[in-house]
């Protein structure tokens, strides 16, 4: 039975974007070799961090998610994060049914690459208020 799992990894900005997406397509493709199915993947582009790495405040975020029916990817992608020195900071986590429902509305939701929000509509004052 396959797993579904997410990974969030952030590319150093000393990259060019150029660079950051040459380097997912590095990740993307080991991946594939290593027997995963990608089913989805985000490149959220040169985003602001919580908090300082290694002295830089920004990085390049990335996500895939995937399936993959071999117990050791997920460890032998993260030594592959470890060993790359343009990965800051990398975590994977296993989908539950829940999880998997949001991430496939999430999905649908996205459109042109812009991200929709549903917003409740403003309420409107009326003259007795």
């Amino acid at each position: 039975m396959s797993k579904h799992y997410e990974t969030v990894f952030i590319l150093t900005p000393v990259l060019s974007e150029d660079q950051a997406k040459e380097t997912v397509k590095k990740f993307k493709k080991a991946l594939n070799d290593l027997g995963a199915k990608v089913l989805h993947e985000e490149f959220w582009g040169l985003k602001k961090l919580a908090y300082p790495i290694d002295k830089k405040s920004t990085g390049f975020y990335q996500l895939f998610e995937y399936t993959t029916e071999s117990i050791t990817l997920v460890n032998e992608l993260e030594l592959a994060f470890k060993r790359d020195e343009r990965v800051m900071r990398y975590m994977t986590v296993a989908l539950d049914k829940h999880s998997i429902a949001y991430a496939e509305k999430r999905r649908t939701k996205r459109k042109g690459g812009e991200v929709v929000t549903e917003r409740k509509p403003k309420r409107e004052k009326t003259s007795a208020n």
